[in-house]
């Protein structure tokens, strides 16, 4: 059964609730990537609609979320956090990072996630830590990344 837009938007809820009553915790410097993504990334992209640990039992060429996807970058495998798929085609990447990346200020993790974008032949990429949601064009072959300002979670939280 799929849900509602409303239900998805209070899970969402949900989340932002659940990480602000935690931020600190989440922010603590021994907190892995890993555990960011199993507890709040994961859960914010099935508030999403997307089947992000094939629920539904589809076939494995038929998934929507393939984790840690093969991609050659450049002659090198890389492996992108997650690959959307709509039937047979990649949509989008997501590249996720544990909570105290900066990652407005840090250009490392958004050229990396359009290094993938551009291989790839894809139109967008998204980068998270849960509290920020940068989308990047990915068109364009990756070189400099500027620094801009997008909106996060907390502007989300504050309006529910």
């Amino acid at each position: 059964m799929s849900k509602t837009i409303d239900q998805g938007k209070e899970e969402v809820a949900n989340l932002c609730r659940y990480f602000a009553t935690n931020h600190q915790a989440f922010l603590a410097p021994g907190v892995k990537e890993d555990h960011v993504r199993q507890s709040l990334i994961d859960p914010l992209f099935e508030a999403l609609g997307w089947d992000v640990h094939n629920k539904a039992r589809t076939a494995p060429q038929y998934q929507e979320v393939i984790p840690e996807d093969s991609l050659d970058v450049e002659g090198q495998q890389k492996a992108p956090d997650y690959t959307f798929r709509v039937g047979l085609l990649p949509k989008f990447y997501a590249e996720a990072k544990r909570c105290g990346v900066n990652i407005g200020a840090d250009p490392a993790p958004a050229f990396q996630l359009r290094r993938y974008g551009w291989s790839a032949k894809l139109a967008l990429s998204v980068l998270t830590d849960f509290e920020e949601f940068p989308f990047y064009d990915a068109w364009e072959k990756a070189y400099v990344v500027s620094t801009f300002s997008w909106p996060s979670f907390r502007l989300y939280f504050s309006r529910c």
